[in-house]
């Protein structure tokens, strides 16, 4: 592989609730919009729910350090849905199966580094 944008993944999303909906996938190269605002990924994608399962496969990255945040959007109304608390009603996740407590987990919990391969990166909705 020699072009400047090779890097590759293999994103494998498990324990969704059901079949319904999408599962909204966003990837991030800095903290800016982290871990929810679409407009500032660097790249942001739909992928349907299979089996309560979701495999995305997302190309043409550089070499370098990223973030993804998940969750399954059941009524795919593009925002995860909250209690009066705020508190998640959709399942969600992120790179590293990190998890934060009273919030999402720090951003820096949850990069990790693409090189010019393709990697496997597995997350568990919760």
């Amino acid at each position: 592989m020699t072009s400047q944008n090779s890097g590759e993944i293999d994103l494998h999303i498990h324990e969704a609730k059901s079949n319904k909906g999408v599962v909204r996938i966003l990837v991030f190269d800095s903290e800016k919009g982290y871990p929810d605002k679409p407009d500032l990924a660097l790249k942001s994608f739909s992928a349907p729910v299979v089996d309560r399962k979701c495999f995305f496969k997302i190309t043409d990255l550089k070499p370098g350090k990223y973030s993804i945040a998940v969750f399954h959007d059941e009524d795919e109304n593009g925002k995860i849905n909250t209690n009066p608390f705020g508190y998640p009603l959709e399942k969600y996740g992120f790179s590293n199966n990190a998890k934060g407590y009273f919030g999402p987990p720090e951003y820096a919990k949850t990069i990790f580094e693409l090189k010019d391969e393709r990697k496997e990166i597995l997350i568990n909705l919760r």
